[in-house]
């Protein structure tokens, strides 16, 4: 990077697949005074140009010549970029400043090992290495600057409260899948496995459309990090597969379940005797199942990211797979709280890494109120953002994270809601739309996403989505419904097989089933004004190719809002509320 004329405090972005390439240039930006700034590979090249201009970027470096296109679109905007390099694969063309990866390797022979260790000498802990853009779902993305200090002291802090062991004693292995560009796999993927000595093993490019499953198999982890929607994913997939099972084995199973969900709630509220039935079932079942889906060295399974189903918790919870919630934010370093083998609830992100302090800001009677975070974890600021950095980290140097949550008796800590995402009805009622999302999808299990809206209306409506098949190559939701959708028609008595099927016809008993679950859902509402009073199919599920999910499978409220607004108008065209 040196020898391509890398300033400092310049950025130097990476556009591409995980790959060791991905963590070199990461680590050389950082050693060669610039910037590491990873760029999400679904980025369009209006989306890649705003980040590698905010940052002023000198150096890209691009998987391949898909990537490299979209730089290519946007160079002429780039007064600041002096070189590309290209990793993945060989170069389709030759072109001034355009250099292959061993091409790029070469130049550094010619630069002295003085020049980098005056250029390392001269960095201080407080001063930004790296930029992490935070997929907004509203606005341009934020640079959210991270030092040295943030990186380093929270990769020791995290990994020793999380118990991991150096490699001295014991080798951890790690698979690195999520993207790169995102705070939670570049601190477990590089920091903290720079920090213990974790060997890391890198999934397929297709690794979130279906080979995951396979690579997990192959490298037995010791610890692994999924997004809800993986673990969703394979839940699916192990649902699907159950259901084909002879009736023998499904009852077993179904006897296992019971056992180990008993067993574990009883663990996780302090009760440490293991039953002899649990004993069985896991000679039985539970050690099959692990060894299935590649799990039976993980000791630590993580969910974060996202808010995960209850639901899901608890399937994996009955075959003694407990899932350890984590949260954080990009602001943070990555982690705040963590959920620990010997410290875990269900529903609960667990409790503040040691050093890491929360505050409960303005508290609702319930003791809900903004959750703020305080430590060496938090951020510098966001890049050339002096106004928005002042909004996020107050006086007394509090960040505040926009999530509603509160402690409970013991210390635990539970995310409500997001202070923006609360629908604000006409008649003033905030209602968190997560909690009763939730409730719809677990009482309807053909449902895939469910969004509620209503903000500024006399009553809540719903959109819906049904679970269908997903093109592998282009990550498109397709119209043929999932093998447990339509095992789910069956039961009801509808031999649908599609979704514009189920739509088109308003298909009498799916609807049916949707009507009654959404009624059980409004029987246990808090009051009136949670009640969901009407609801849409929609004909195609949400994804990130549509755009109504983010990098991290976030819903994107309002994208969804604005591509549905037609539909969602239709709720309130008539004035009635209905009864």
């Amino acid at each position: 990077c040196l020898q391509l004329g890398l300033e400092r405090f310049h950025g130097v972005c990476i556009l591409g697949f995980n790959s060791a390439e991905w963590f070199i240039a990461d680590i050389g930006a950082i050693f060669a005074g610039g910037f590491a700034v990873g760029i999400y590979t679904t980025n369009s090249p209006e989306a890649c140009h705003y980040v590698a201009d905010n940052c002023s970027a000198n150096v890209v470096v691009v998987e391949n010549h898909k990537q490299l296109q979209k730089i290519l679109e946007v160079q002429h905007k780039l007064p600041h970029l002096k070189a590309i390099v290209q990793y993945g694969e060989e170069l389709k063309e030759k072109r001034p400043n355009l250099y292959s990866w061993s091409e790029f390797m070469d130049l550094g022979k010619d630069v002295p090992d003085t020049q980098l260790r005056d250029i390392v000498k001269s960095q201080k802990p407080n001063q930004c290495c790296t930029l992490i853009y935070t997929s907004g779902t509203t606005g341009q993305p934020k640079g959210v600057m991270l030092s040295h200090d943030n990186l380093t002291w929270t990769a020791l802090a995290a990994g020793r409260f999380l118990r991991l062991v150096d490699a001295l004693e014991k080798q951890e292995l790690v698979i690195s899948y999520l993207p790169l560009s995102h705070i939670a796999a570049q601190m477990i993927d590089i920091w903290l496995a720079i920090t213990f000595g974790v060997q890391v093993f890198f999934a397929q490019p297709d690794a979130l459309k279906g080979t995951l499953a396979d690579t997990m198999r192959e490298v037995r982890p010791t610890a692994f990090l999924g997004v809800p929607r993986v673990w969703e994913k394979i839940e699916e997939k192990m649902k699907s597969i159950g259901a084909k099972s002879s009736t023998l084995r499904r009852k077993v199973a179904s006897w296992a379940k019971g056992v180990g969900l008993q067993t574990n709630l009883k663990r996780m509220n302090g009760y440490s005797d293991v039953p002899v039935n649990f004993r069985l079932a896991r000679h039985l079942v539970y050690k099959k199942v692990r060894r299935a889906i590649g799990l039976d060295r993980c000791t630590r399974c993580y969910t974060g990211a996202a808010p995960i189903a209850r639901e899901t918790l608890e399937f994996f919870l009955s075959l003694d797979i407990p899932l350890f919630e984590l949260y954080g934010m990009s602001e943070s370093s990555g982690p705040h709280t963590v959920s620990l083998p010997h410290a875990f609830k269900l529903t609960s992100c667990g409790k503040e890494i040691l050093g890491c302090r929360t505050l409960i800001d303005k508290p609702d009677g319930e003791g809900n109120g903004e959750i703020c975070f305080s430590g060496r974890h938090v951020f510098m600021g966001y890049l050339n953002m002096e106004e928005k950095t002042k909004e996020a980290i107050d006086e007394d140097g509090w960040l505040h994270s926009g999530d509603l949550g509160r402690h409970d008796k013991d210390g635990f800590l539970h995310i409500t809601g997001r202070i923006k995402e609360l629908i604000i009805t006409a008649g003033g009622e905030n209602i968190p739309p997560v909690p009763i999302e939730d409730a719809v999808k677990d009482a309807v299990p053909i449902i895939s996403n469910a969004m509620l809206v209503g903000d500024k209306a006399k009553f809540l409506s719903m959109l819906l989505t049904l679970k269908c098949n997903v093109d592998v190559e282009t990550g498109e939701p397709g119209d043929d419904l999932s093998p447990e959708a339509i095992e789910y028609c069956r039961q009801l008595g509808s031999k649908a097989t599609k979704v514009s099927e189920i739509v088109s016809s308003k298909d009498k008993a799916v609807y049916a089933a949707i009507q009654k679950g959404i009624s059980a859902v409004n029987d246990g509402a808090v009051s009136n004004a949670q009640k969901v009073q009407k609801w849409v199919l929609l004909e195609k599920d949400f994804s990130l190719f549509g755009g109504e999910l983010g990098p991290t499978m976030k819903l994107r409220r309002p994208v969804v809002a604005q591509k549905y607004k037609d539909q969602i108008a239709q709720f309130y065209a008539d004035v009635e509320t209905p009864t």
